[in-house]
Order: C-alpha cells, then sequence, then structure tokens
C-alpha cells in the first residue's frame, strides 16, 4: 500500500492509446490537399489504422524494447562457418513488419504513392526512428533498379511488396526484400568520386566480382545492396545480393557494427568485398552516380519526413504535459509564456509538415509527367533538407525542457528523440552538401529556379512579409558574387520562403501568422518562446494538441 506521502500528484498520463495520424492537423490536412479524390477514404482508413497502432502503448514499448536491445553482429555461427547476420530484438521485427505491411516500401506504383507513404513515413517512424532506414532505402531503390529492366522486373514488385521476411534467402524464394545501400567510403565520406572498390566483368554479361569496402552500408540485414564501385567504364551501380540463386551466402562480410549516438535500435555496419563478391551491374558502366542520383534524393526526402515526425512527436509530448501539468496556480499551457514557447514549436512542427508532405505531392505530379514539379524537387529538396533536419536538434531540445526534469529522464522518451535529432542532418550527406546542391541546381538547371520562383509566387500579394522575404530573396539570387561561402544562407532563405508560401496558402492564418512574425519578419528572438505577443498563440497551441 503506497504511503500518503508517496501520494502521486500533479503527473501528466502518458500519452499513449491516441491516433498518432487523425491527432496531427496539419498531416491529415496535407493529405485531404494532396490526394486524388478517388483514393483518399481509402489512405484515411489506412492511415487511420497505422496512427492507433502507432499511438498504441503496446507499440510504444515495442520501440523502447529495440533501443534497449540494440542489434548484435554475428559473424560466425556454433561451428565455426562465416554466416555475417545481424540479430534483433523480436521488438524490431515485429515495427518493421508493420512499416512494410503499411506500405512504406510501395510508393512508386500507386495512384497518390508518394503522399500516401510520406504520411505513412511520417506516423510510423514516431514509434520509433530507426525503422525508417530500412524502408526508406528500400523505397529509394526503385528508381535505381529501373536503370535496369531485368533486373527492376525482378527485384521491383518484391520492394513493394507488403510482406516482411526476415529470414536470407534467393530472391527467388521470397515473397518480399528489403534493399540496402553502399556508398561511402574510409577515404571519401560524402565525396563518392574518391571510391576505390573495384569491379572485374565477368564472362556473362552484366556480372562482375568486387574488391573494396564501404565504411557505412546502411540496413545490412537487407536481402540486397545498391553499390557504387570502379568499373573498366568508370564509376557504375551494382546490385549486390546477399543471397545467391543457388542458395550459398554471397561474400560479403561485415566487419562490425557503428556504435551510434542515436539510431540504436537500426544497424549500420562496415563491409568488405573480399574479390568474390558477386554483383550485377545496374545501369550503364561510367554512369553509377547518374543512377544513384533518383535513389539519394529519395532519401534525402526522407531524412525532411523523418526530422518532421521527430519534431511532430516531441511538440505533442511537450503539449500534452502542459495541457495536465500545474505550477504557479495553473496550468502550464495556460501560462502566457510556455504558451508562446509551446506556439513556436508548433509552428516549426507544422512547417516542416506542409513541406515534406508538398515534395512527396510533387513526387506524384512528377510521376505523372508534370516538368514543373520535377524540376521544383531539383532544387527545393536539398534546401528543404538542409534546412528542415538542421531545426530538429533545437526543436526536440527546447520540447525536452518543457517536461523540465521529467524530460530529462529516459522514461519520457525525450532523450531518444533527442539522441536521434542529428542524424537526418548527417546522412545522405550533410548541410554543406545540401547546400552546394542547391547551387548546383541553381547553376545547371535554370528550369529548376523557375520552378521554385512560380511555387512561391502562388503565395504573394497575401501577407507582406513573405512578399518582403521574396524581394530579398531575389536580390540574393541577382547576386551569385562569393555564393559557395554563402551557400547555407542561400539554401535557409529558399527553404523560409517556400515554407512560408505553403502556409500562407494553406495553414490557418494563426499559424501562417505566427511563422511570418518569426521567420520571415523578424519580430522574434534567437531562442524559441520569442514570438509577439500579440499573436493568437492559444489557437495555436490547441491545433497542435495530440488528441481529437
Amino acid at each position: 500500500m503506497e504511503a500518503p506521502s508517496h501520494t502521486v500528484t500533479n503527473q501528466a498520463p502518458p500519452l499513449v492509446g491516441y491516433d498518432v495520424y487523425a491527432s496531427d492537423r496539419a498531416l491529415a490536412e496535407a493529405v485531404g490537399r494532396h490526394l486524388p479524390a478517388e483514393v483518399l477514404d481509402e489512405a484515411r482508413e489506412e492511415l487511420g489504422a497505422l496512427g492507433r497502432a502507432t499511438g498504441s502503448e503496446q507499440v510504444r514499448e515495442w520501440g523502447e524494447q529495440a533501443n534497449a536491445y540494440p542489434p548484435r553482429l554475428r559473424t560466425h555461427d556454433r561451428y565455426g562457418h562465416r554466416i555475417d547476420e545481424v540479430e534483433f530484438h523480436p521488438a524490431w521485427h515485429r515495427l518493421l513488419g508493420k512499416a512494410v505491411a503499411a506500405g512504406l516500401t510501395d510508393a512508386w506504383g500507386r495512384p497518390g504513392g508518394h503522399v500516401r507513404r510520406a504520411a505513412g513515413f511520417l506516423v510510423a517512424t514516431q514509434a520509433e526512428a530507426g525503422i525508417g532506414c530500412p524502408v526508406s532505402m528500400t523505397h529509394a531503390a526503385v528508381p535505381a533498379l529501373r536503370a535496369e529492366p531485368e533486373l527492376a522486373a525482378v527485384w521491383e514488385p518484391l520492394a513493394a511488396s507488403r510482406v516482411y521476411e526476415r529470414e536470407l534467402l534467393p530472391v527467388a524464394s521470397k515473397a518480399g526484400v528489403l534493399l540496402g545501400m553502399g556508398l561511402t567510403e574510409k577515404q571519401g565520406g560524402s565525396d563518392v568520386r574518391a571510391i576505390t572498390t573495384s569491379a572485374r566483368p565477368l564472362a556473362a554479361p552484366g556480372e562482375y566480382v568486387l574488391t573494396g569496402h564501404k565504411w557505412f552500408c546502411s540496413a545490412p540485414m537487407s536481402d540486397a545492396f545498391l553499390v557504387l564501385a570502379r568499373a573498366p567504364g568508370g564509376l557504375t551501380c551494382f546490385l549486390v545480393p546477399r543471397v545467391l540463386e543457388d542458395g550459398s551466402r554471397n561474400a560479403f562480410a561485415l566487419q562490425r557494427l557503428k556504435d551510434k549516438l542515436g539510431n540504436r535500435s537500426n544497424a549500420s555496419a562496415e563491409v568488405e568485398f573480399h574479390g568474390t563478391t558477386w554483383a550485377r551491374r545496374v545501369g550503364e558502366e561510367g554512369r553509377g552516380l547518374r543512377t544513384v542520383r533518383g535513389m539519394v534524393a529519395a532519401t534525402r526526402l526522407d531524412c525532411v519526413l523523418g526530422s518532421a515526425a521527430l519534431m511532430r512527436q516531441a511538440v505533442a509530448q511537450a503539449v500534452h504535459h502542459a495541457s495536465y501539468r500545474s505550477a504557479f496556480g495553473g496550468l502550464l499551457a495556460d501560462k502566457p509564456l510556455m504558451r508562446n514557447v509551446l506556439a513556436d514549436l508548433a509552428v516549426e512542427s507544422e512547417a516542416a509538415t506542409v513541406l515534406g508532405m508538398r515534395l512527396a505531392a510533387a513526387y506524384d505530379a512528377a510521376g505523372g509527367g508534370s516538368e514543373r514539379d520535377r524540376a521544383l524537387l531539383r532544387i527545393a529538396v536539398p534546401a528543404a533538407k538542409y534546412w528542415v533536419t538542421k531545426r530538429c536538434v533545437p526543436v526536440v531540445a527546447e520540447a525536452l525542457e518543457c517536461l523540465g526534469g521529467n524530460g530529462y529522464v529516459e522514461e519520457s522518451g525525450l532523450p531518444r528523440l533527442l539522441r536521434e535529432s542529428p542524424l537526418n542532418s548527417v546522412w545522405e550527406g550533410a548541410g554543406n552538401i545540401q547546400a552546394l546542391d542547391v547551387l548546383r541546381a541553381l547553376r545547371t538547371e535554370p528550369a529548376a529556379l523557375d520552378a521554385y520562383l512560380r511555387e512561391v509566387g502562388e503565395a504573394r500579394g497575401a501577407d507582406p512579409r513573405l512578399d518582403r522575404a521574396i524581394r530579398g530573396l531575389l536580390a540574393e539570387l541577382a547576386d551569385l558574387e562569393g555564393v559557395e561561402a554563402r551557400a547555407r544562407r542561400l539554401a535557409e532563405r529558399m527553404a523560409l520562403v517556400l515554407q512560408g508560401a505553403l502556409l500562407v496558402r494553406w495553414a490557418p492564418p494563426e499559424v501562417a501568422d505566427a511563422f511570418c512574425a518569426g521567420r520571415l519578419g523578424g519580430d522574434t528572438g534567437s531562442a524559441f518562446g520569442t514570438l509577439p505577443h500579440t499573436l493568437d498563440l492559444r489557437a495555436v497551441v490547441e491545433r497542435a494538441r495530440p488528441v481529437e
């Protein structure tokens, strides 16, 4: 029996048993806005089921378990045979199975597929972000595989499958597969032109053996990997299966798993190819960078979505806590200063979600033949990846602080979000790589800038602060002297202006007003919680509450 002095009062209940999708108004509205009417009801039903599962106590527990018991590398079996396998906690397999069953690897071949999949990705990864890597790699591999139609005919339907099969088997024996990626090497990092892994052609057309290494191999438990290596004709993309057609294991030596700051449930490995690693060429020799470009762009968008998911979960936890916790004579959420902090965080979260979903819709439109959307993606994806992933760390840290000491305790879940928050800024090209890619698009693809300006132009005249920001951006673009040193500044401004334009068009007036005041109008401080007090901050916070 609990002693009277230990009676628990004034503690917020755990945020469980809610619909992660339906209670995210910005996300639900984006789905309704971007999906064709004929698939909207079906998509809402699927996303609602995923949202309720993600918000359940059971799935939350699986996320905690997957992090408490991270993957282990097993290089040999008990008899000394080399097996190179990664062993995961059962909770990991359950989470990954739910993600695959929800269609998070199926976007390229169905109406509105990218919007539906992006919304599902944003929901599911709020339970555990580590599963985002394998589903992202599998989804993103499809554009590269299509460079080799014969391979795509075999692997694409299995990548899009709703069946998760964890066993390593020949591809002909599987109902669904996962695909990983290995690009970077010790000596080069993001500079893939420094790759030294070599590919020697065999007698059979399109077949090679590889010699070399990969410093970061994503999702090493996958069924196959897209890797870059140097063939006689130059840097080339290859498909490396884990299991060959005869059932034998390919030469794919896992040297060690990375001991990472966050993303603990997901395995990242160092891999060696010992000169007998069988590979199949994907695309033409010497065109490896072109072949993987679509894959890299798709994973970069997932970095935006993954950061938006982390922000949303952190803000949901902060608003939930403040809606129950009392201090100094009233609920925290009703205190003007805390309301300012929560509203500022909520605006940042909604801006990330709206931008990520607009880019997902551009993928659907580009697949339908829209050259404008294809061009928009070329410049908006690296700008969004640069800025949204950068904002994730301060948003999560501030949300943690809203819970005070409770937020600093592992049981709250906020420390796990905080450790995860820098990841998406690092993976798939860190900040400088994204900023330089924005410059590359400006210099080499005039249609990209035109598409961007037309997109933000849709909102001109609706808010004077946005109009001034657009004029300032145009002045920046007109003077490209010393632009490389200004690349981060330019990418930031482009992302902010685009977010502002989308919110002015689609968000409630109180959200757009707060964004334009705090991000474009200069009427704010450097920390969160410094929005003008005259704004309708109560409405912004209420919109962000995680329960309908």
